[in-house]
């Protein structure tokens, strides 16, 4: 147990240059102390002791402001920096060497049952305040960049970023996507040319009822000369 707990310091230190003893870092890193309850109330939660499980998962939640369901499934090498807000679902599972920031929630898309949560491989890295939603997977070395809403699986070796998430770096390489700016869509010209349209049709509408008027009229001269 005590070996498992300075593997966790140790990756403070790694991830975070603020850190600097041992000390400090047992006493007041709250994305630590998270884990460490998860770790426990994760065994009740094995146990189907589910209540004594959700119970430490809250007070948890109270001293650390991080929401870990006890049901979540998390590696080794786990590190949550500044972790305010952060939120991970029951059918969560993430591997080894994982990093998530504040408050990013890693949730479900509704009340289906069974695995409604992400799935976050190795060396994943999720990023301040990003939203990963459903039944998805992160793959290995992802990261996803910070504010991005995902709802969709990401490959290995890939940088997502915005709302809805998009691969922008895959491997490596930068995924290119040109724009034509002249076909960009201008829902305001649209508009126009929409109320263009309505008016044309008026205007024949108008045109059909004056022209049927006038042969009335024609007709009523006819028949009833004036003396």
């Amino acid at each position: 147990m005590f070996k498992r707990m300075k593997e966790d310091m140790d990756v403070v230190f790694e991830q975070d240059p603020a850190a600097r003893t041992y000390v400090e870092v047992f006493l007041t890193y709250s994305g630590l102390h998270a884990i460490w309850s998860h770790r426990i109330a994760h065994v009740f939660y094995k146990r189907r002791l589910f209540f004594i499980a959700r119970v430490i998962s809250q007070i948890s939640r109270f001293f650390t402001g991080i929401e870990i369901h006890p049901g979540a499934k998390i590696g080794r090498s786990f590190f949550i920096d500044h972790g305010m807000g952060v939120v991970i679902g029951e059918t969560c599972e993430i591997g080894d060497n994982v990093t998530i920031f504040q408050g990013v929630t890693l949730g479900g898309t509704g009340n289906e049952k069974g695995k409604r949560h992400p799935t976050i491989k190795d060396n994943a890295l999720i990023s301040t305040g990003a939203k990963v939603l459903g039944s998805i997977t992160i793959g290995e070395n992802s990261k996803v960049g910070g504010g991005a809403v995902v709802v969709k699986d990401v490959p290995d070796n890939c940088t997502v970023v915005g709302v809805p998430g998009r691969i922008v770096v895959q491997n490596g390489i930068r995924v290119r996507r040109d724009l034509d700016h002249h076909k960009m869509p201008d829902p305001v010209s649209d508009r126009f040319k929409q109320m263009e349209k309505e008016m044309d049709a008026l205007r024949n509408e108008i045109a059909k009822l004056k022209e049927g008027s006038s042969k009335t009229n024609d007709h009523k001269d006819l028949q009833y000369p004036k003396p």
